[in-house]
This record gives C-alpha cells, structure tokens and sequence, in this order.
C-alpha cells in the first residue's frame, strides 16, 4: 500500500542520502545527524499514515530543516 506519506518520507530520505554523499564531509558525526532526521523521516510517516495529517507534516519540516542546518555546517 502506498500512501502520500510513504512517498514524501521516502523522497525525503533519498534527498538525506543524497546531500550526505554530495554536500559533505562523510565523517561520523554528521552521518548521525543525518540518521536523527531519517528517524523524524520514519515516525512522520508512521503519524501519518495512522491519520495525523498536521503533525506529520510539522514533523518532515521539522526533519528537513535540521537536515538542511547540519548541512550548510
């Protein structure tokens, strides 16, 4: 089953995987923190799917955003 969810969480983490291999260091530490952000990725796709439209939205900006700050570190 594929829901809107499942497609957004998974997009977002091809993005993570993406920006880790392009946009830095490849050390451990961000690696972490990239894994930290793939996690919140996880649990807004669980809200989600079981009917929490908003907070598993607030949860990939949440994600996202994090991802992006550790990013341009």
């Amino acid at each position: 089953m594929t829901t809107f969810f499942d497609v957004l969480t998974v997009t977002c983490f091809v993005a993570l995987v993406i920006a880790f291999f392009q946009f830095t260091e490849r050390d451990n530490r961000t690696l972490l923190h990239y894994m930290l952000a793939g996690i919140v990725f996880a649990v807004a796709n669980q809200v989600g799917n079981a009917g929490s439209f908003y907070l598993a939205l607030v949860l990939i900006l949440a994600g996202a955003g994090y991802a992006v700050l550790i990013a341009r570190r």
